[in-house]
């Protein structure tokens, strides 16, 4: 997914109110950015971090810019991480429509946004051939070993209930697909059952159903962000 433009380069000088983000840019102005992210955003929102925002194209949006990607001093290095979680329905319909899913094979469209379960909506309603697949999409952005993507990092109650509600969903007959969008060079993935046993027991629970599980990691620069590759999933 290319941007309209080149991302702003700034520093970040705090994170608040969850959903609000001051930056200074580097020719010294201060902004207030959109956080489109809910999570606690652990090693990623240190005061003095380089940020990347991105140019709101709506004249009428409140805030004229939203935070994209954090340059975080991980494990094994410090590297660009995407924590627009608002990104990666965007990213797995485009790696849909070009092809690059492999996950997705013999499936003919996505449908965005379909009511199931207890009031709940899926990200996507797969139409394959052989009977639709319910499509769970999750947003990872935390490592705290070298390498390991990890999710969530905080609890995730209602990402718990999405797992109970697909695994239900293949008890039923059906059949479904968690997919997680690493956005940063990640060579696994695994729950962080620390941070959120709930989700993690949910997840497990949801694999031995039967619900289909599967992590990309992403690539990422100030022009784009699309996912790259598949990446192994380690026991939860």
């Amino acid at each position: 997914m290319r941007f309209p433009s080149r991302l702003t380069e700034g520093r970040l000088v705090r994170r608040y109110k969850r959903f609000l983000a001051d930056v200074e840019l580097a020719d010294g102005r201060l902004v207030t950015a959109h956080c489109a992210n809910p999570g606690a955003m652990l090693g990623l929102a240190a005061p003095g971090r380089p940020v990347l925002l991105s140019a709101a194209t709506s004249p009428g949006r409140k805030l004229a810019w939203s935070w994209e990607m954090v340059e975080a001093d991980l494990p094994g290095g410090p590297q660009w991480v995407g924590i627009n979680t608002m990104r990666p329905n965007h990213l797995v319909a485009e790696a849909f429509r070009e092809g690059r899913l492999p996950a997705l094979a013999g499936v003919t469209s996505l449908r965005p946004e379909v009511r199931y379960g207890r009031a709940s909506r899926v990200d996507f309603l797969a139409e394959h051939p052989a009977g639709p697949i319910h499509v769970e999409v999750k947003n990872c952005h935390m490592m705290r070993d070298a390498g390991l993507a990890e999710f969530p990092d905080c609890i995730a109650a209602r990402s718990a209930r999405h797992m109970e509600e697909l695994a239900a969903v293949v008890r039923g007959g059906g059949r479904a697909m968690v997919i997680v969008v690493v956005q940063m060079r990640a060579g696994r993935f695994t729950v962080a059952g620390d941070v959120d046993p709930a989700f993690a027991a949910s997840f497990r629970r949801a694999q031995e159903a039967g619900v289909a599980t599967v992590a990309y990691r992403c690539r990422l620069d100030p022009d784009e962000v699309a996912i790259e590759a598949e990446i192994p999933i380690l026991p939860a």
